[in-house]
């Protein structure tokens, strides 16, 4: 039952980035600009609404496309899914936990950019600086998922060679 705690970290996740996009959207200017040039003049950039639509738009469909096999493994909706993930299996589970908890990352990801935007834009508040570490542990956490991905499919694959 340990894909109830990545189900918690994709819902808090949800929940977080919806908070840090509704307090970014109301804090950006007319005009968000996603890149500047040496002296923070704006070289590239769109309208808020546009920034609005956009990120809910892409993080609904990150959210939909990658919560769709795990909804399909949980639901057991293909006989191929009931023989590979039938119910009790422990390797059903870390799969699950392992898509849930992908989709939290994913979602974690997308704060750290919006929040990245909102330093360009108001940098008498934060300075982009600052968010090095973050961009940082990005990366990290994605190798680190994709890993135990691999972990767990060599393991899923070798019990289904022993037959076990």
């Amino acid at each position: 039952m340990y894909y109830r705690f990545g189900k918690v970290f994709h819902f808090l996740s949800i929940m977080f980035f919806i908070l840090v996009f509704i307090y970014i959207y109301s804090s950006v200017p007319e005009t968000v600009a996603y890149e500047i040039d040496d002296q923070g003049i704006m070289v590239k950039g769109f309208s808020r609404n546009s920034f609005f639509y956009v990120g809910i738009v892409i993080f609904a469909v990150l959210n939909i496309s990658l919560a769709l096999p795990a909804k399909m493994i949980e639901k057991q909706s293909t006989a191929n899914l009931k023989r590979l993930f039938p119910i009790g299996d422990k390797f059903r589970d870390y799969m699950l936990t392992w898509i849930f908890s992908f989709i939290g990352i994913v979602n974690v990801s997308l704060c750290i950019l919006t929040l990245f935007v909102h330093s360009i834009n108001n940098q008498n508040e934060i300075s982009s600086s600052s968010f090095s570490g973050f961009f940082y542990m990005v990366p990290i956490l994605f190798v680190t998922w994709i890993v135990a991905l691999f972990w767990i499919l060599s393991q899923k694959f070798k019990t289904l060679q022993h037959g076990t």
